[in-house]
C-alpha cells in the first residue's frame, strides 16, 4: 500500500492489526495539545498516545502519579481536535483502574465519551486483567503495557531495565499472552531486553509496540518532546533526537528579547 493511499484512511486498529500482518512497522508518538497533534497527524504518523507522561513534560513532576482523570480528559480531547488519521490512544492515569474494575470502566467510558478517542492504554498484566475485561466488555479497545511501568515506579524504585532474568522475563511473556487472550488490540513493552521483545512479538498475533524494546517488535514509540529535543534532560539508550528544538526555540526567544528591546520589533511593515 503506498503511503499517499493509506494517507487518505482513518486508522483504526484494524489497521494496526494487518500492517502487522503484512510486516509493516506501527509508527506512535505521544502529543498532549492541539497543534503537537495537527503536526504529528499531517506528519503521518499511525498512532497518538495521550500519554500520562504529560506529567512530566507538561507539568514538571518528577513520576506520572500525579496526573488524574480529570488531567487526561483535557489532553486527550484538545488532541482529538487535531487528528483527521492517526488512531489516538489516553492513557488511564494511575488509581482510575487498579484494584477496581467497575472503576476502571467508569474511567475509560468517561475517556470515551468525553474526548472522542479511540482507545485506552493501561499498565499491568494479571494484577488488572479483570479491569481490562470490563473495560472490553463495553466495546472499548484497549493498549496494554508491560516491562517498566511508571506508574509503579515506587514499587520498582528504579527506572532499568525489566526483565532482565529469566524468571521475570517468563512472567512478562505470560502476561503479554493474558492481554491478548483478553482481547487487547496491541501491548506496549518498556524497557526489556530486544529478544525479549522480539520473542513477544513473533508469539503475539497483536502488534506489539516498543520504547526500548528493541528492532524486533512490530512499531516504536517515544515521548514527542524526548525526540524533538524540546526536552533536552532526558536521555536514555532507546531515545533518538531527531532535532534539538531546545536550542532553536531558546535563540528565537533570545532573537525576540532582543528585537524588543533595541526597538527593532515592531518595524513599520509590522504596524497598522
Amino acid at each position: 500500500m503506498s503511503t499517499q493511499t493509506s494517507a487518505c484512511k482513518m486508522v483504526t486498529t484494524r489497521t494496526l492489526s494487518d500492517m502487522k500482518q503484512r510486516g509493516e512497522k506501527i509508527s506512535m508518538l505521544t502529543a498532549y495539545d492541539y497543534s503537537m497533534a495537527r503536526i504529528l497527524d499531517v506528519a503521518g504518523i499511525d498512532v497518538i498516545l495521550v500519554g500520562d507522561s504529560a506529567a512530566n513534560v507538561m507539568a514538571g513532576y518528577q513520576t506520572t502519579l500525579p496526573m488524574t482523570l480529570d488531567h487526561m480528559i483535557y489532553h486527550a480531547a484538545s488532541v482529538v481536535r487535531g487528528v483527521e488519521r492517526a488512531l489516538v490512544v489516553v492513557d488511564l492515569p494511575f488509581g482510575t483502574y487498579q484494584g477496581n474494575s467497575k472503576e476502571a470502566l467508569c474511567s475509560a467510558v468517561r475517556i470515551m465519551k468525553e474526548t472522542s478517542a479511540n482507545a485506552v492504554k493501561l499498565e499491568g498484566g494479571v494484577e488488572v486483567i479483570e479491569s481490562v475485561k470490563r473495560i472490553l466488555s463495553a466495546g472499548i479497545p484497549v493498549m496494554g503495557h508491560l516491562g517498566l511501568t511508571p506508574q509503579s515506579i515506587n514499587k520498582f524504585g528504579t527506572y532499568a531495565v525489566r526483565a532482565k532474568d529469566e524468571n521475570e522475563a517468563k512472567t512478562l511473556e505470560e502476561n503479554a499472552l493474558l492481554l491478548e487472550d483478553a482481547g487487547c488490540f496491541s501491548v506496549v513493552v518498556e524497557k526489556i531486553p530486544a529478544k525479549l521483545g522480539k520473542k513477544i512479538a513473533e508469539r503475539l498475533t497483536i502488534p506489539v509496540i516498543g520504547i526500548g524494546g528493541g528492532g524486533g517488535v512490530d512499531g516504536q514509540v517515544l515521548v514527542v518532546h524526548d525526540m524533538l529535543g524540546i526536552n533536552n534532560e532526558f536521555s536514555p539508550r532507546f531515545l533518538r533526537r531527531y532535532s534539538n528544538l531546545y536550542d532553536i526555540m531558546s535563540d528565537a526567544v533570545r532573537g525576540y528579547v532582543a528585537d524588543v528591546k533595541s526597538g527593532d520589533f515592531p518595524n513599520e511593515n509590522e504596524e497598522y
